[in-house]
């Protein structure tokens, strides 16, 4: 049976549409205004919603992602308060739910223990951007055994043999870098991604989702059949700071 993850896409591609997959970070843009948001994209009909765990040392995130995630850890926010807030709300979210953070939490809270509480959170899956496939077995074997995915990242320098090596394990979707370098909002992307989106949907047998410098959707319209899905974080934090709601940043891609 496909995960819960597998199942939103696919049913978003049914319905003809792209699978939307907002990110923020937990507690942006305040500790009970994170929560109305993540139910106002639920409701708006985000298929999967990212959540973000704050990080001190992130690789990954450009300065919009930085700068809410530092702003959520004044607020204290924590891997442990994540799921506590979430296990409050288990089963009123329709969409998948997925972790988005560094490894260093995890390993901190515990791997067993965090895949535990986890999936009683109703967590479906996990992205941990700063580890490679080489050492992501216990990782894998410890979200396996309580029904969690383990999120791959490819990208546009990630060679065939790399893409057939995650793809072998990969479950839930993968997550396609549209850009060799950090999150954020780009006026376009590269032109290469056309081709490299193309190489990995022949090679990953679960849906591909697009994350990483997108702003408007008509940025989609160049990618051919493009992504199964599409991941949007900074765009919608400087929506949210401009005084926008979720529903209406949703409403522009559906």
């Amino acid at each position: 049976m496909p995960s819960k993850l597998t199942q939103r896409i696919r049913e978003a591609q049914a319905a003809g549409r792209k699978a939307l997959i907002p990110y923020l970070p937990a507690g942006f843009p305040g500790l009970d205004q994170f929560w109305d948001a993540v139910a106002d994209l639920d409701r708006a009909g985000a298929d999967i919603i990212e959540i973000g765990v704050p990080f001190s040392d992130p690789v990954a995130d450009g300065p919009t992602v930085e700068q809410a995630a530092l702003e959520c850890l004044e607020r204290g926010v924590t891997l442990k308060w994540i799921l506590q807030e979430l296990e409050k709300r288990a089963g009123q979210f329709q969409a998948g739910i997925v972790l988005m953070g560094y490894l260093n939490p995890f390993l901190q809270y515990g791997l067993d223990a965090f895949a535990r509480d986890a999936a009683r959170a109703g967590v479906s899956g996990v992205i941990i951007p700063d580890v490679p496939h080489e050492e992501s077995a216990d990782i894998r074997a410890a979200l396996t055994a309580h029904g969690l995915d383990l999120i791959p990242l490819v990208g546009l320098n990630t060679s065939p043999a790399r893409l057939a090596l995650y793809a072998k394990d990969a479950t839930g979707f993968a997550y396609f870098v549209s850009v060799l370098g950090v999150t954020g909002e780009r006026a376009a992307l590269p032109g290469a991604i056309r081709d490299k989106l193309a190489e990995a949907k022949r090679t990953f047998s679960v849906p591909l989702a697009l994350g990483f410098g997108l702003k408007t959707p008509d940025q989609l319209a160049a990618l051919g059949e493009g992504p199964d899905a599409v991941v949007f974080g900074s765009a919608l934090i400087t929506h949210l700071r401009a005084g926008g709601t979720p529903a209406q940043f949703l409403a522009a891609w559906r």
